[in-house]
């Protein structure tokens, strides 16, 4: 009969440290981060040097045995533990077994110019982690090259964000702490096109749409869910856009809104004259 597992005990030092990481000031102080469940995990082993350790149910570790070895392969130390350590561990009400310790992988904004993406969304004054997540996930979604938050926004390693992105936030750039104003100009000098979204907003998108303006370089603006954009943000755009509410809906919710948006954005740049579209041999 085979000996039993070896689990990590609850008083380890390595579940004191990941446990801490919960909390905003630890996580910066650490530039560490969790990722929780089987999709993140996966992400971050396949995301280089990001994954660090990974603390595993005995269950979960069979039932994710390509994932553990996935993390293995990328370094990572891995430790089997019970299930109250997981969910010691844990953010979620439900742990599904897998929690994943990773470095900081936000990207300077400085590099993100550099590499002149065609789309970009800017989160400015966001506060829910949820709807920063969920609003990730759409911008990789839609093939977006970078995701900015400025420094009014939430922090990108909450675990609700990292939840909502689903494994977004290891696929593509994210630039964090940007002031606002020097997103805007730095998108500008690289030769790219703000769009503030707003529900209020002088433009609105299938105009936008009919008259061809959207295929070029973007980068749409979205503000706090509750209280849209501040004046002084919308005035730094270069069309304020809102989404036409065809039916009966009092509002769109942010990510909603950023999914259209986005998506908008991405078909006119991949339609024939967009800044994607194949030029013809």
């Amino acid at each position: 009969m085979p000996a039993a597992p070896e689990l990590i005990s609850s008083k380890s030092p390595r579940v004191s440290a990941a446990r801490r990481l919960a909390k905003r000031n630890f996580r910066g102080k650490e530039q560490l981060f969790l990722a929780e469940g089987p999709q993140a995990v996966r992400e971050a082993a396949a995301y280089s040097d990001t994954l660090v350790e990974l603390f595993a149910t005995v269950d979960a570790a069979e039932r994710y045995a390509d994932i553990v070895g996935e993390a293995r392969a990328a370094g990572a130390r891995v430790h089997l533990a019970d299930e109250d350590v997981i969910a010691d561990i844990s953010t979620t009400v439900t742990p599904q077994g897998l929690v994943g310790v990773c470095r900081f992988l936000d990207t300077p904004f400085e590099d993100i110019l550099a590499a002149r993406p065609k789309l970009v969304a800017v989160l400015a004054h966001v506060r829910d982690p949820g709807n920063a997540g969920t609003v990730l996930r759409c911008a990789d979604a839609a093939g977006a090259e970078a995701v900015i938050l400025t420094d009014a926004s939430v922090d990108l390693y909450n675990p609700k964000c990292v939840r909502a992105s689903v494994g977004s936030l290891f696929h593509l750039p994210v630039a964090v702490g940007v002031p606002v104003e020097r997103a805007v100009q730095g998108l500008k000098d690289a030769g790219v096109r703000i769009l503030a979204a707003d529900g209020a907003g002088e433009d609105d998108l299938d105009d936008e749409l009919d008259k061809g303006t959207m295929g070029t370089p973007s980068a749409w603006v979205f503000g706090n869910e509750a209280w849209g954009l501040p004046e002084e943000t919308r005035a730094l755009a270069d069309a304020v856009v809102r989404v036409p509410i065809h039916g009966r809906a009092e509002s769109l919710n942010l990510a909603t809104a950023a999914a259209v948006c986005l998506y908008a954005s991405a078909r006119a740049q991949r339609a024939v004259g967009g800044c994607r579209s194949v030029t013809p041999s």
